[in-house]
């Protein structure tokens, strides 16, 4: 006998089809994109979805004339993203710089999403990507049945985006290994990217550009050629200025990570969220809040995406182990693992909580929950 396995409704949650964990932006926030499309009577760059007003307007959030209300993806300095919209809309690829967890794939998918319709033309960047998956491939059975042919060629999501006028994406261009990225200074500088083995080439037609992302700080980084960085307009995205900033953007990226786990809001979390960011804020900078003890900095850059993930993973334990108020017991397991990534760490994370942690006002149940952990 045999026995189905594919999930119905009611295994669903009675939601229907199967949901992705993580939609793409496009398919997240169609609805946003559907209503400013509908109202965006500015001029429009060649296959632009939309122009760049509505681009940046997508982004940083407002209220349209309708009323429909447009979430923001990005809190930050407003004239970072019209630069960095700006940059799409010329012939200069763009380049997303900044620490780990500064939002460099979150802006470089969104901005991908409003310019084209499709974050999806994606090359992900590691220490074994290869140079096909930034020019093209073959089919080999294709290949030795046929030879060398456009239909054995695989290109890659760079060689589509040029085809059709659509925005690519590379992320961790500094983790690819610098002979491959030199890939791109010929597609980025001549708009074309040669196919020797038939002879012919792929022009970039009007809207191609590309969006990379980069960072210096973490480990097994590739420097950027001086040849390819000048290909790049360079937008450098900054960590938080302000703390209520980074509380903003932990609250909300929490809440919207919460709904697509099923997670129950916590009632009171925001007590917990402002104390995990004052607590990553403090160690990243050296100092407290008040200026008043300098303090060791641990090895790890203690981002705004450790934060997000730190109580992400609290409210998980307040809903499925807790009484669903996210208390100082459920983040403080995350960020000890946040912070304390060699053994030098957990002295300077040990000194913290004594000198600083200890010593504060209505930090008693956090101070204790850290210690429980740090034994």
């Amino acid at each position: 006998m045999t026995v189905s396995v594919e999930p119905t409704s009611v295994e669903a949650g009675e939601k229907g089809p199967t949901q992705a964990l993580r939609p793409h932006a496009e398919d997240a926030f169609a609805h946003e994109l559907t209503a400013l499309a509908a109202q965006d009577d500015r001029p429009r760059p060649a296959r632009w979805k939309l122009s760049p007003w509505a681009v940046a307007t997508y982004l940083l959030g407002g209220t349209l004339p309708d009323g429909t209300v447009i979430s923001p993806k990005y809190v930050g300095p407003r004239r970072l993203v019209e630069v960095a919209v700006t940059t799409l809309a010329t012939d200069r690829a763009l380049l997303l710089l900044g620490v780990p967890g500064t939002a460099k794939t979150w802006v470089s998918e969104h901005l991908a999403a409003a310019v084209s319709g499709d974050s999806t033309l994606l090359v992900q960047g590691t220490a074994g990507t290869p140079e096909e998956a930034i020019r093209y491939g073959w089919n080999y059975a294709q290949l030795l049945a046929h030879g060398p042919s456009r239909d054995a060629l695989v290109p890659s999501p760079v060689m589509r985006a040029m085809a059709d006028g659509m925005t690519a994406r590379v992320e961790e261009l500094t983790r690819i290994p610098a002979d491959v990225q030199d890939t791109l200074i010929t597609i980025l500088s001549e708009k074309t990217l040669p196919i020797p083995e038939l002879g012919q080439e792929v022009q970039a037609v009007r809207g191609f550009n590309l969006i990379a992302t980069a960072n210096d700080r973490d480990r097994g980084v590739n420097d950027l050629s001086s040849a390819l960085r000048r290909r790049f307009n360079t937008v450098v995205l900054p960590l938080p200025e302000s703390p209520e900033a980074e509380v903003d953007i932990v609250s909300r990226r929490v809440d919207q990570i919460g709904r697509s786990l099923d997670l129950p809001a916590a009632p009171d979390g925001l007590d917990e969220i402002r104390r995990v960011v004052t607590v990553f804020r403090e160690l990243r900078d050296g100092v407290t809040a008040d200026g008043r003890t300098k303090l060791k900095s641990p090895s790890g850059t203690l981002s705004t995406a450790e934060a997000i993930s730190v109580v992400t993973n609290g409210l998980a334990l307040a809903a499925h182990f807790g009484d669903g108020v996210l208390r100082p017991g459920d983040v403080a397991a995350g960020i000890l693992g946040a912070v304390v990534r060699d053994p030098a760490d957990r002295v300077i994370w040990q000194e913290y909580l004594e000198t600083v942690v200890r010593e504060r006002d209505g930090w008693k149940d956090f101070y204790r929950a850290c210690r429980e952990v740090s034994v």
